[in-house]
């Protein structure tokens, strides 16, 4: 009887080795890998270009040139978008704008103010992450920057002295004319460097008949001295040269109507999505249109 416990009692304890040694197999096949705490990805998943969920709430998809800040390209000399009070800052449209994208973003905003076809190409080389400069779409822009949607409309306008009367618009060509639709061939024109406005006077009048200069306000100088007969620039820097030089007057009919937007570097895609909703949340909650009625009076 003895033996037969004994046996019973070996046979008992077999039978635990065995199952306890049938869940040790189990459990390391199923732990071959680290574990993670439920709901985590593995950290090469949350890399740029990554197949992975969406980022934890407040962290961020993009990156910026100097971690925690937003560097912004203008030029400082297109009011009332971009300007510079007393101090030497650049404030305007463009700088109340950008500060409002950088709070929604949870950035410091920094500010350059540089030449035009600079803040262009820094932007480029990724010295700045985005320009906001009076900027609107061109198509040779779109093949090395990515711009946003457009936050404004700009009116391309052009200057005169007043009471000039030498030119009375311009024709379907963008050709200025005078009063009885003759194309003024000897016609001098003031512009930006680097803006659109360049542009399309080069393309209807030739590059011989358009003086480009660092601003508008040198343009507008420019045409004080005698030295063009008209500039070509945005309706609302126009209106406050007009408004700060006596004897100034702006061509009733737009020259061109424009687009403003923001640009990026080309291919830059977490960037500019990032800063693309918080414009357009700035722009469905009314925020632009304040920044807009703060720097644009009506009359």
């Amino acid at each position: 009887m003895k033996q037969i416990k004994k046996l019973a009692a070996l046979l008992l304890a077999l039978t635990m080795v065995l199952a306890l040694a049938a869940c040790s197999n189990q459990g390391s096949q199923a732990g071959d890998a680290p574990s993670q705490p439920v709901g985590t990805q593995p950290a090469e998943d949350n890399e740029p270009g990554g197949e992975s969920a969406a980022p934890e709430q407040g962290a961020a998809a993009f990156t910026t040139i100097e971690e925690g800040k937003l560097l912004m390209a203008t030029n400082a000399a297109f009011p009332p978008y971009e300007m510079t009070d007393d101090s030497g800052n650049v404030i305007g449209i463009d700088a109340d704008i950008a500060q409002a994208i950088a709070d929604k973003l949870g950035l410091e905003l920094v500010i350059d103010n540089i030449d035009f076809d600079a803040a262009l190409i820094s932007v480029q080389e990724n010295r700045h992450d985005v320009i906001l400069a009076g900027l609107t779409y061109r198509e040779d822009r779109d093949l090395v920057m990515d711009f946003t949607d457009s936050y404004a409309t700009g009116y391309q306008v052009i200057i005169v002295k007043e009471g000039d009367g030498t030119i009375a618009g311009t024709n379907e060509d963008l050709q200025m004319v005078d009063a009885d639709g003759n194309v003024l061939e000897d016609i001098q024109i003031g512009v930006q460097r680097g803006t659109t406005g360049e542009t399309y006077c080069q393309d209807a009048h030739g590059v011989d008949h358009v003086t480009s200069l660092d601003n508008g306000s040198v343009a507008v100088q420019a045409l004080l001295n005698g030295q063009v007969d008209c500039v070509v620039i945005d309706k609302g820097p126009a209106e406050e040269y007009v408004k700060a030089n006596p004897g100034l007057d702006i061509l009733e009919a737009e020259y061109v109507i424009e687009d403003y937007c923001a640009a990026v570097d080309e291919g830059n895609t977490a960037l500019l999505e990032a800063i693309n909703n918080a414009l357009n949340e700035l722009i469905q909650d009314g925020t632009v249109q304040q920044i807009m009625d703060k720097y644009i009076t009506a009359g």
